[in-house]
């Protein structure tokens, strides 16, 4: 199994056009190699198969910077063969629109975010005109092209804000383990989550490598970079460091190589020679970079 990581950032990317905070100062002045795009990550098993977990709106400049994921020469086509969305966030769906001049995808979301799609935020109706792709909502274990498997674990209700009124049970937000049938190599992608559910353990347990949320390192972090006085739990995304943590929880899971992804545009593991960023190299645990791809 390998894994692409397109993207690592929190939506709106790094630099994020309209901050100046002092991350963004840093990385605007270091130049494009300290920058980030939004999340998002590729999976497969065979250099014909490949699936997008998320579609950023940063997508087309991804896909470009991956030579694994262009066409063949002479042809118009794509290894591209499906879309997998952990929820229905902008950052996370609107990069369907970059695909709608290939061939037909096969596109997953939890209920939930597959009815959003369809009558609050229409981009199934969109992408329909263009044939671009077959929706399915994901209720059961899935097997992929190549012999990759699928399962889904709830782990947040929080909604996007334009699906707020929509009355429709969750989860509205999943994580992904994904496993090679040939070799057993097993991966768990988790890029957002507002909470450690109960049986997210055992949903890690045995997974070769775990890809986690690591939108922000405190709690509190916003209000101390920016003066905004929501926390990071309030923002649906569980913080990095603290007793409740998610660095404190993957202590449980030392076998696996351990990575955060989805960065805010606040958080210090943003620079590479920050304290932070040296005192989660000393737990073992790394931060996902632009670009990096995992052979599992």
């Amino acid at each position: 199994m390998r894994l692409r990581v397109l993207g690592t950032a929190a939506g709106g990317g790094l630099p994020q056009w309209n901050c100046a905070c002092p991350t963004c100062a840093r990385a605007r002045a270091a130049g494009p190699g300290a920058w980030r795009t939004q999340e998002c990550l590729a999976v497969g098993v065979s250099d014909d198969a490949w699936y997008l977990v998320n579609a950023s709106p940063d997508l087309r400049v991804q896909l470009l910077a991956a030579p694994g994921l262009t066409p063949p020469d002479g042809t118009r086509s794509t290894p591209l063969r499906g879309v997998l969305l952990t929820d229905g966030e902008l950052d996370h769906t609107t990069g369907l629109l970059a695909l709608r001049e290939g061939a037909e995808l096969d596109v997953h979301a939890p209920p939930p975010v597959w009815r959003s799609l369809g009558e609050v935020l229409p981009l199934r109706g969109l992408l329909a005109c263009y044939g671009a792709s077959r929706w399915h909502p994901l209720d059961r274990p899935l097997r992929l092209d190549g012999g990759l498997t699928v399962d889904a674990f709830p782990v947040s209700d929080k909604r996007p804000r334009y699906a707020a009124h929509v009355d429709a049970p969750g989860p509205w937000t999943v994580a992904y383990r994904f496993t090679d049938t040939r070799t057993g190599a097993c991966a768990v992608y988790a890029p957002s989550l507002a909470d450690w559910p109960d049986g997210f353990d055992a949903f890690l347990a045995g997974a070769d490598c775990l890809l986690l949320d690591g939108t922000f390192w405190s709690d509190e972090e916003l209000r101390h970079v920016t003066g905004e006085r929501r926390t990071a739990r309030a923002f649906g995304h569980l913080p990095i460091a603290g007793p409740d943590g998610t660095l404190r929880r993957l202590r449980s899971h030392p076998g696996a190589r351990r990575l955060y992804t989805h960065l805010n545009n606040t958080n210090p593991l943003t620079d590479p020679d920050s304290d932070r960023h040296k005192e989660l190299a000393a737990e073992g645990v790394e931060v996902a970079g632009d670009g990096m791809e995992l052979q599992l």
